[in-house]
């Protein structure tokens, strides 16, 4: 029950905290719905207005079995809900569904001849027991009757659907209003709080009402304390439609405890406190997470329990770098420096996370999943202490950090985020199974520091060795991609990230040879006002299976285009001419007649060696790099 206990915690922590101000947790008691109407009434109970609500989150009371409920008779909200709760004229004007209007107006009315009652709440309650909900709503138009006074559930006509068929989600091509949420606005002079949910005297009132109704207690295994235990835990903990659950116990049939347990609670208690407490902090904290961890249904989450900010270990070095603390001042240029104002913005960047989160605090890492509609799992959970976690994070953008080149716009030197890894291993069409099960397995090498599994870079490797299919932006960033993977799996070979002249094994000499040729033919081709892929860019991937043999038809494919340039740029000639001789004399004895498979290695000096011809800072005129 870590995970739990440690969700409680950060939220003890950051309720009410003055950072958190703009974006609070939600409190007990309650849960989230979209609303589709607003009804204003006056303190009275009288009707005034009502207008659509555009895919609005309110925040309204709810009990613990009405915020998870499910089945054929689902309990009621205590305030806010929908037409076929608080309506008692739905099934008048032909409602297609059960009307619930009994079990609301008496949840209702409990609420309101208790000591914690509002008189915000007692409007309310005046209101819908006059019984004209669906009239006045269909007098203002927001609810449509056909001639009959039924409540339509199609729109035949050939105009546009109005709002509250768009709205609804469909159900057997059917839409029944019936189902369209309602949330209440009372208007009492001299109170400027209208929005009934959003009252704070109406939140404390309802959590006090609340507690009053229940008050049977057990352990809590979580805080050790006999309480209130949960009998049923909060779902849509990931988006307002996701109806699955962490922990559920409430199986009457006893098909769940297989004859072990006769309740729930006998197998593990959980303080409703607790568990409403746990679960608003991990709505929240997932809320307020970018989408870099977010995979289909599939979330991760990395927080710290004292509500510190902290790294996003999911993003790209280029979104980490610009998502630095407020204070602390970092360059947004690169220089073509291979690497040296990437490690200092990156150490920066470090060193700021650490003097405000210290060494000793909490940091949890947690990736939650679900194969069904109605069940969730943790797949993934580590506590690390603050250094550990900030160690790991830089370790990841330090070991697997090279040129990324995803667009013209976004260029950077550091680490790809886990999605993009799986994008460049399987392409940009995989599935979202696959999508999930990639980044799964990418986790535990960013937080544990495992190496990045040998089938992913090799797949990786793959795909920009095809380079005639893929688009020119596509294999450029694959390249690179490519690249950060096989430097990170070799760490131990320390590859650097700029032109290794001295380096003279096999793979980073071929890799040097197909840059040099690619080079070649690219200057005469631009000379010639020629655009179109070069012999080597063609001739990759057999460059990859058999180097020898198809160095030669490369070599012999160069010589129109030595003879182009002879003529119009001859010290560019010599210059790669003598760099061709230099690469070829490194290679030892029998290492270049040797025809066996390059590994991903001979990217790295292909993209080394092109990077290096493209960026000669003493070449001018002519001899630059500018085409």
């Amino acid at each position: 029950m870590s995970w739990i206990e440690k969700l409680y915690e950060t939220y003890e922590r950051c309720d009410g905290a003055p950072q958190f101000e703009s974006e609070p947790l939600m409190p007990v008691c309650h849960a989230v719905q979209q609303a589709h109407i607003e009804i204003v009434i006056d303190d009275n109970g009288c009707f005034r207005s009502a207008r659509y609500v555009q895919k609005q989150d309110t925040v309204i009371p709810a009990t613990e079995q009405s915020a998870a409920r499910v089945g054929i008779k689902p309990p009621p909200h205590p305030l806010c809900d929908k037409i076929l709760y608080c309506a008692a004229d739905y099934p008048i004007f032909g409602g297609a569904k059960d009307s619930f209007y009994a079990d609301y107006v008496s949840l209702l009315r409990r609420w309101c001849e208790s000591p914690y009652t509002h008189p915000k709440v007692q409007a309310v309650l005046a209101y819908v027991e006059k019984g004209t909900v669906v009239k006045d709503l269909v007098n203002e138009k927001l609810l449509l009757c056909d001639s009959s006074q039924h409540l339509l559930t199609e729109w035949n006509e050939e105009t546009p659907p109005p709002d509250i068929f768009r709205m609804l989600s469909p159900k057997g091509g059917k839409r029944d209003q019936g189902d369209a949420f309602v949330r209440w606005r009372v208007q009492i002079p001299g109170d400027l709080i209208d929005l009934v949910s959003e009252d704070p005297n109406v939140r404390k009132n309802w959590i006090l009402f609340d507690t009053l109704e229940h008050s049977a207690s057990g352990l809590c295994m979580v805080s050790g304390e006999a309480t209130r235990l949960a009998s049923s835990h909060p779902k849509r903990l990931r988006h307002g439609a996701d109806g699955a659950k962490l922990i559920s116990s409430n199986d009457d049939s006893g098909y769940t405890f297989r004859g072990r347990f006769t309740r729930g609670d006998e197998a593990c208690g959980v303080g409703f406190e607790v568990s409403q407490k746990a679960h608003n902090a991990l709505r929240w904290l997932i809320a307020r997470q970018s989408k870099a961890g977010k995979t289909a249904e599939q979330v991760f989450v990395s927080w710290s329990t004292g509500g510190q900010s902290i790294p996003d270990p999911w993003k790209n070095t280029a979104e980490l770098l610009g998502d630095a603390p407020a204070g602390d001042t970092v360059e947004l240029q690169y220089q073509g420096d291979a690497g040296q104002l990437f490690a200092s913005r990156l150490n920066k960047l470090i060193a700021g996370y650490t003097a405000k989160l210290g060494p000793t605090q909490s940091i949890i890492v947690m990736g939650l999943d679900s194969a069904t509609p109605g069940r969730m799992a943790i797949i993934f959970y580590r506590e690390l202490t603050g250094s550990e976690f900030l160690a790991r994070v830089l370790a990841w953008h330090t070991e697997h950090a090279w040129e990324q080149n995803y667009s013209r716009e976004l260029h950077f030197w550091g680490a790809p985020a886990p999605k993009d890894i799986a994008e460049a291993a399987y392409g940009r069409r995989l599935d979202d199974k696959l999508r999930k099960c990639t980044v799964e397995r990418l986790i535990p090498c960013i937080v544990d520091g495992e190496p990045v599994p040998r089938d992913l870079v090799e797949s990786a490797v793959r795909r920009v060795c095809t380079r005639v299919g893929l688009k020119s932006w596509e294999w450029e960033q694959c390249l690179g991609i490519a690249c950060s993977l096989y430097r990170g799996w070799r760490k131990k070979e320390n590859y650097q990230m700029s032109l290794e002249e001295s380096r003279a094994s096999r793979d980073y000499l071929f890799g040097r040879l197909l840059a040099i040729a690619d080079h070649l033919e690219q200057r005469a081709l631009h000379v010639a006002g020629e655009n179109r892929e070069t012999n080597a860019a063609r001739m990759m991937q057999r460059f990859a299976d058999h180097p020898c043999s198809t160095w030669r038809n490369i070599r012999h494919a160069l010589l129109p285009y030595e003879a182009r340039l002879r003529s119009k740029r001859p010290a560019l000639l010599h210059r790669l001419n003598v760099l061709i001789d230099d690469v070829m004399g490194k290679f030892q004895t029998n290492e270049f007649t040797d025809d066996g498979k390059l590994s991903g290695e001979y990217l790295l000096g292909f993209h080394c060696q092109r990077f290096a011809l493209w960026h000669k800072p003493e070449n001018t005129g002519e001899e630059t790099g500018e085409l």
